[in-house]
């Protein structure tokens, strides 16, 4: 209940600072500034509309409310970081010379020439953006030596996918489109790292049937995201193994091949049960009487789980959720909660790699954060560069 007060609070004060910003202080005459108040109250409805619409409105209704909710979301989103970032820079400079607005010229006018040029950069950025984020994920390819990876399996390739959020924008086409390229890769696993869906079973468990045409020789394995426990866990645990795909919820499988072997762990959603619903991570049931010698690969959605991980024997995390950011400058945010945001890093022999996620969520949009299909080459050797990101 407070995180829900908590973000309608803040939903409803950011559209006031933007009317106030865009419309009020540019001086707006009337009949304008009345409705472009009421565009701005429209768009924070759709935006709270969306996720109920989601799960409790016909797909075709959903459909609807998501495109026009999603697409304000994103422009809104640039519009105020646009407008924070020159709120501070005007601050600064009135502080300088004494006047608040800078000295540049009369308030009114200083307050139109920002909002034309605020919604001129939004609305190329967003342009931009869109252009990308409902293009084809990028096909990322990364080789990742471990001290204790066996010889035996040098070059053993693991296709990663995450965040895919098949709901009303992204639905049965970008599937089927999606297991065609990553089958095309030929790898020994296939790993969904979680966020498959928004939305629930009843409504859009048509558009994830393709994933069951998913195939790879060591196996197609799938763990839960936040939004697949938003969605309705237990079920689409369910409808993902209808589909013949493996789910891991805080257990683990030994792989044997070419001679060698190694463990492959999954555990539920690091915040599984915020959302009311029944699990959560548990590492140390899914790592319960493994012999700690072999070689273990983590699938998590959630990269904060790494912070324990790493000191359990976890050679290697894959793993997804902050979508790289997928709005620049998002992900300057997201590092306030997480330092592991998009590609590689390290702590002591462990490492970790961060899709930046294969669709998005929310707006239809990437900004420096392209979406991506991983490829990753496990290599036998040392381990990998320092802490960083690619």
């Amino acid at each position: 209940m407070c995180f829900a007060c908590l973000a309608l609070a803040v939903l409803f004060g950011a559209h006031v600072y933007l009317a106030t910003r865009l419309v009020d202080e540019p001086g707006v005459p009337a009949p304008w500034r009345g409705g472009l108040w009421l565009a701005i109250g429209l768009g924070a409805f759709l935006v709270l509309l969306q996720p109920i619409a989601e799960r409790w409105f016909p797909p075709r209704v959903a459909r609807c409310i998501a495109w026009p909710a999603s697409l304000w979301m994103g422009f809104a989103f640039l519009l105020l970081v646009q407008l924070l970032l020159t709120d501070v820079v005007l601050g600064l400079i009135g502080l300088g010379l004494g006047s608040v607005d800078g000295g540049l010229g009369e308030p009114e006018f200083v307050s139109r020439l920002r909002a034309a040029l605020v919604v001129g950069v939004a609305g190329c950025a967003g342009l931009v953006g869109l252009r990308i984020g409902l293009g084809p994920p990028v096909l990322v390819r990364e080789e990742i030596p471990l001290a204790r990876w066996p010889v035996a399996l040098d070059g053993l390739r693991i296709a990663q996918i995450s965040d895919i959020h098949i709901g009303p924008i992204r639905g049965r086409r970008f599937a089927e489109q999606l297991t065609r390229r990553v089958n095309a890769l030929g790898a020994d696993i296939i790993a969904i790292t979680g966020d498959l869906v928004d939305g629930n079973v009843e409504r859009i468990g048509g558009d994830v049937e393709p994933f069951g045409a998913l195939h790879a020789p060591l196996g197609v394995y799938f763990v839960t995201g936040n939004h697949d426990y938003f969605s309705g866990a237990r079920d689409w645990t369910d409808k993902v193994r209808e589909l013949g795909l493996r789910v891991l919820r805080n257990e683990r499988v030994s792989i044997e091949t070419r001679g060698a072997g190694f463990d492959l762990v999954g555990v539920d959603d690091h915040r599984g049960d915020f959302w009311g619903g029944e699990g959560r991570e548990d590492l140390e049931a899914a790592l319960a009487g493994r012999d700690p010698e072999r070689a273990a690969l983590l699938l998590a959605h959630d990269p904060a789980t790494f912070v324990g991980a790493a000191k359990r024997g976890i050679d290697l995390q894959l793993s997804g959720h902050t979508h790289g950011g997928q709005i620049f400058p998002f992900g300057l945010l997201v590092r306030l909660a997480t330092p592991f945001v998009a590609g590689r890093y390290r702590r002591g022999d462990a490492e970790i790699y961060v899709s930046r996620g294969t669709g998005f969520w929310g707006p239809p949009m990437r900004l420096f954060s392209p979406a991506e299909i991983t490829e990753i080459v496990l290599r036998a050797g040392e381990s990998g560069p320092p802490a960083g990101t690619r």
